[in-house]
């Protein structure tokens, strides 16, 4: 069976327009029982070129493979007369780099959109809190207490998103600005704060 596997694989040309990847060589036995046994010994990088058939040595028991077995169990093989063949191995499948960059993006977009969701809802809560207290004529000053509670969460929420990069620095300075002029003009409207005259 061995004889016959090696004429077969010596009557296959190589027919490839490119270079071959790798090689594989595979020994025959012949175990206790009569039976064949055709284990993938090693891998090696092929030297043919371009459009050249398949190779093979006419020396094949001086040829010592490595296999799992070790040197031993080669060099018992090679004494024996196994029989080397080489075969080409396909190429590793590289990884799709492009649907991981699509899977992280859409990962970052939810993220970033439920960020974005949260400082409109406090910022909205602030603004509505200031124009009723705005409105209120017997307003107390002890009111204004709950208002800043509510600025100091926005707060917290605007350096959170400029921290990990879902709004700009200048983005979240800006939203902190508008609701800090917006509780300045309630509270000098109350007469709660009388602004420095300009020098």
């Amino acid at each position: 069976m061995a004889a016959a596997l090696a004429a077969s694989c010596l009557a296959i040309p190589c027919t490839s327009a490119r270079p071959s990847k790798s090689l594989v060589t595979t020994t025959t036995t012949t175990s206790s029982r009569g039976r064949s046994v055709l284990p993938i010994l090693s891998s090696s990088p092929s030297s043919s070129s371009r459009k050249s058939p398949l190779t093979f040595s006419s020396a094949l028991s001086s040829l010592t493979p490595f296999p799992i077995g070790g040197f031993e169990s080669a060099e018992r093989r090679r004494r024996s007369g196994a029989a080397v063949f080489v075969c080409e191995a396909a190429p590793a499948k590289k990884a799709d780099s492009a649907a991981k960059r699509a899977r992280q993006a859409e990962k970052r977009r939810v993220y970033n959109k439920s960020k974005k969701s949260e400082i409109r809802t406090r910022m909205r809560k602030v603004l509505e809190e200031l124009d009723g207290l705005k409105k209120k004529t017997d307003a107390q000053s002890e009111e204004i207490l709950k208002v800043e509670k509510l600025i100091a969460e926005a707060y917290s929420a605007i350096d959170k998103a400029v921290k990990s990069g879902t709004l700009h620095r200048n983005t979240g300075a800006h939203r902190k600005s508008r609701l800090a002029r917006r509780k300045k003009a309630v509270e000098i409207h109350h007469g709660w704060y009388t602004p420095a005259a300009a020098a």
